[in-house]
């Protein structure tokens, strides 16, 4: 894929605060791998949509599935389609499988399409490309993998949340990245995305 391969992108996997979604009683790599078999089932019915958007974007479909997987546990923690709910502000925070950030404060998107769809997965897909572009250009002497990584931290927090190489120190779970390449690892390896 024309982002790197997510194959040789180094991970550490879900953090202990991360694996306790599960009540898992360990973290890292194994972790992740778990909670991306725990998803699978549900994944399946949007396989379709995910090949299409990763061919689309030139991206590879198990990173859109790993993100699915990590953001909504493939819709399993949403709400009528939204997620991220903010007691303070009374509302979702978010949108769909990718959980498009629609707050204000924050991402500031529009949600396009229903939260299902292939046109939500194509709007956040193309905010994942973005970010990793923009990563690109600002640390032009990384590899395209740690590029890569620092874009998938990016779609998390935002690129400025990205300041070296330690691209999680700030991420949700301190571990963002390195789940979501974890699990995209699993699905690649396990689900043929």
């Amino acid at each position: 894929m024309g982002y790197g391969n997510i194959k040789r992108v180094q991970t550490t996997g879900a953090s202990q605060q991360t694996s306790q979604q599960d009540k898992l009683g360990y973290s890292g790599v194994r972790a992740s791998h778990a909670m991306a078999e725990e998803d699978a089932g549900r994944m399946e019915k949007y396989r379709c949509k995910i090949n299409s958007v990763g061919r689309r974007y030139d991206i590879d479909p198990a990173l859109i599935a790993a993100i699915i997987s990590r953001e909504s546990r493939a819709g399993n923690a949403l709400t009528n389609g939204w997620g991220d709910y903010s007691p303070v502000r009374g509302q979702y925070n978010a949108w769909g499988l990718m959980q498009v950030d629609v707050n204000p404060e924050r991402g500031g998107h529009t949600a396009e399409g229903a939260w299902d769809s292939e046109e939500h997965l194509c709007q956040a897909t193309g905010i994942l490309v973005y970010f990793i572009k923009v990563i690109r250009n600002k640390f032009p002497g990384w590899s395209t993998e740690e590029q890569l990584k620092g874009g998938i931290a990016a779609y998390n927090m935002g690129d400025r949340s990205v300041e070296d190489k330690d691209v999680d120190k700030i991420t949700t779970g301190r571990d963002y990245s390195n789940d979501v390449v974890a699990r995209a690892q699993w699905y690649k390896n396990n689900k043929n995305y």
